[in-house]
């Protein structure tokens, strides 16, 4: 991060240099005179303000969490499932938190505050590996809901960034060592490729579907396609909540081609800078943050709580209350 930001810093201040240069050269051309002052005080303040930026976003911005409530209403919701609580949860990078834990214990203590009858979580919990995860496991079995926590893979949980193609071995081992300790050590029902159904009484039900990582053609960066979303839903039917890392996804499988209702993802970050409601990741993706609504069905899309790099610079930690209705609102 501090090399990254000198570099970054000093490129920066080049600019106006380079361009003082260029006008010089001009100006013995032409004959007229340029002065350095302003291209040097601009070349100052660019490298300032950009330092400025970084030490806020690591310092600051970076642990900064917001809760977003959203009201979601659908006429195949149960009446059973009327005030139904779904926390939602993404892209822990769970490196992100080393040497803070307490920063992950105020998450769960957040999350565990909203009450929730099921927490989601659409994946991305390390970045490098399983060892990532292992110092904050007492913190994370202190999640609550009523109905555990439902959880996916996503990019990075296949660990294609830190373990090669070229060796699958190693990485089929890692993987194997993750998805253990989610389910065995925390306790969460990881879905690759299943379904779950949550019951009440009467039979009134709703299900939660979860797939491995899928990615929509020509969006963001190199990743990988293991989901099987035919797989996932299987015969089910009634009102069906989606799991599925990658928002990209939902336009490409999901929109117009299945009656799945509402589809939960994370993977884009907001890119971890948003200014005057723009992100730098909706360069690369068409649904990057925060609830699109198309013809019944409904992506809503959580910035994540870790970081790829540490910082944030207005696109905060999210944990999304999602509040389930039958009935418009």
């Amino acid at each position: 991060m501090l090399l990254f930001s000198v570099i970054v810093g000093l490129i920066l201040a080049l600019i106006p240099n380079i361009l003082w240069i260029i006008f010089w050269c001009i100006g013995k051309i032409a004959h007229f005179h340029t002065p350095y002052t302003p291209f040097g005080w601009c070349s100052l303040a660019l490298l300032l303000i950009f330092w400025a930026l970084m030490a806020y976003g690591y310092y600051i911005g970076r642990w900064r969490m917001e809760t977003t409530t959203v009201e979601y209403s659908h006429k195949d919701i149960p009446a059973e499932f009327d005030g139904f609580r779904i926390v939602h949860i993404s892209d822990m990078h769970l490196s992100s938190f080393d040497r803070h834990p307490d920063r992950l214990q105020k998450v769960v203590e957040r999350i565990n505050s909203l009450k929730p009858d099921l927490v989601c979580f659409t994946g991305d919990m390390v970045t490098v590996g399983v060892t990532e995860a292992e110092p904050y496991t007492e913190i994370l079995r202190g999640i609550s809901a009523t109905y555990g926590v439902a959880s996916v893979l996503g990019n990075h949980d296949f660990l294609i960034y830190t373990i090669g193609a070229e060796d699958s071995i190693a990485r089929s081992a890692e993987l194997q060592k993750l998805e253990s300790y989610i389910r065995q050590t925390l306790g969460w029902r990881l879905l690759r490729n299943e379904n779950m159904t949550i019951a009440r009484e009467g039979g009134a039900k709703i299900t939660i579907l979860g797939v491995d990582n899928i990615q929509g053609a020509g969006q963001g960066f190199r990743t990988i396609n293991k989901g099987d979303q035919l797989e996932a839903m299987g015969d089910t039917d009634g009102f069906r909540v989606l799991l599925s890392h990658d928002p990209s996804h939902w336009a490409a499988q999901v929109l117009h081609r299945t009656d799945i209702q509402l589809t939960l993802s994370g993977h884009t970050h907001a890119a971890q800078i948003r200014l005057f409601g723009w992100n730098p990741s909706s360069l690369m993706f068409d649904h990057t943050d925060g609830r699109y609504d198309r013809d019944g069905q409904t992506l809503y899309v959580n910035i994540g709580l870790g970081c790829t790099a540490p910082f944030r610079l207005g696109a905060p930690q999210e944990i999304t209350l999602i509040k389930l209705s039958n009935t418009p609102r």
